[in-house]
């Protein structure tokens, strides 16, 4: 099971500006990668399980994103 504890960026009063565009940053790509992840299951369930199309429309809006930017 992965890992769902909400990742938060912390600032000290002694953090510069780097280190806050760094843990915005890093934020940001943890963000990304979880997207690309749901939407890679996503679609690999839809393909799967077709009867599944139809049930839930932001599931097939975002299959059928994936499919036509592939």
């Amino acid at each position: 099971m992965a890992d769902t504890t909400p990742v938060t960026a912390t600032v000290t009063g002694t953090a510069t500006t780097t280190d806050i565009t760094t843990a915005a940053d890093r934020l940001g790509e943890q963000r990304a990668a979880l997207r690309l992840r749901h939407s890679q299951r996503l679609t690999a369930l839809m393909e799967a399980r077709n009867d599944l199309r139809g049930v839930h429309a932001l599931a097939d809006f975002v299959d059928d994103s994936v499919r036509w930017s592939a």
